[in-house]
Order: structure tokens, then C-alpha cells, then sequence
């Protein structure tokens, strides 16, 4: 039987990297393993043995990997700011391919603007994020009927959307990254955020 060991989510899994999981086992196809929930970008200081919350984390996240591969073939979140995606890529490194289908949304940038953002030899399809959530932005993305879904468990429904994400192929503008940082806005405070 495979395990989370033999994919490319293992480390993270052993960084304590993977947080807050609203599933994080083998999907419906076979060898797949999916993750929901969030990535810790930079951890905060810790103090004796007390838990603290990672200070920078990507939210909302997808992403599933193949028993046995080296790569992720597809990954999606969001994250505070635009500028995290260099610590997105600091912390999955070699994880990420060239052929993988990666969705960032930025917290800070304009509602209007999509773009594609090449950067440590892979490209993020990088996209705002103001009301809505990372899971009806992508239905809406790849024009995924919500009621096919309706009958799927969490597992068939991350499935589903990482299947999808294979045969996108939109086409935004193209922007460096350094760019993207001189455009972006800033970082919005969640409101009810815990202190």
C-alpha cells in the first residue's frame, strides 16, 4: 500500500508543513495522494515547546502527486501577498515541474488582473482573490458544473478539479515577477483574524 513517504509531499509532511487538513490521503485515482488545506511558508519563533501559528502560510491549498514521482502536477492557494511566491518556491523547490499547473491568488492584487508569472523555471497562473473562495474561483476557471460535483466526496472532488487543471491552457498576460511586485497592492488584514 502506498504512503504520503512516496511522494513528493513527504518532506513536508515531515517539516510539519502541512497544516489545518481538510484531507490529506490517497484520492480516487490510484497512487494519487491529495492534500486540502495549508502550506507554513515561514514558521514563527518558538518559545520553549509552545505551538505557534506559522507567520507567512499559503491558504486554501490543493494539490495532488503521484506515488513514486518526483514533481507536484498541480497546486492552487492563496496567500496574503504576491510577494509569498518566492517563499512558495523556496519551500517546494525541486517539487515543482515545468509541465506542473500551478494557480496562486494574491490577496493585493486588483480584482481585474490576471497574469503569468514565470518564475524559478516553472510558470504560476496568478489571479486575485477578494470574496469568493480558491475552490469556486477554480470551477469557475476550468468551467466546472457545480451539481457534477454534488455527489463527489472531498477526495472525487479534488480529483475532479487536479484532472481539469491538466487540460487548461488559458493565456494571460505575461509578467515578470519583480513586475508583479511593483504593481500589487497592499496587503489587505483579514478581519476577525486571531491576535
Amino acid at each position: 500500500m502506498n504512503t504520503i513517504a512516496e511522494t513528493p509531499f513527504a518532506s513536508l509532511d515531515n517539516e510539519n508543513r502541512l497544516l489545518s487538513p481538510v484531507y490529506k490521503d490517497f484520492t480516487t485515482k490510484p497512487g494519487r495522494f491529495g492534500f486540502r488545506g495549508e502550506i507554513a511558508l515561514k514558521f514563527a519563533q518558538q518559545f520553549s515547546d509552545e505551538a505557534r501559528p506559522p507567520e507567512i502560510k499559503f491558504d486554501q491549498v490543493m494539490m495532488v502527486a503521484n506515488a513514486g514521482e518526483m514533481t507536484i502536477p498541480f497546486l492552487a492557494g492563496v496567500a496574503l501577498s504576491l510577494e509569498h511566491l518566492k517563499l512558495l518556491c523556496e519551500v517546494l523547490g525541486d517539487k515543482l515541474s515545468p509541465n506542473g499547473k500551478y494557480f496562486f491568488f494574491a490577496g493585493n492584487l486588483d480584482i481585474s488582473n490576471r497574469y503569468q508569472i514565470p518564475y524559478g523555471g516553472v510558470t504560476f497562473w496568478v489571479l486575485p482573490l477578494d470574496e469568493a473562495t480558491v475552490y469556486n474561483e477554480l470551477l469557475d476557471l476550468f468551467y466546472i458544473e457545480r451539481g457534477d460535483l454534488k455527489k463527489l466526496n472531498t477526495a472525487g472532488k479534488l480529483d475532479a478539479i487536479a484532472d481539469a487543471s491538466a487540460s487548461f491552457s488559458g493565456k494571460f498576460q505575461e509578467i515578470s515577477f519583480e513586475e508583479g511586485l511593483k504593481i500589487m497592492g497592499p496587503i489587505k488584514i483579514p478581519e476577525n483574524r486571531p491576535v
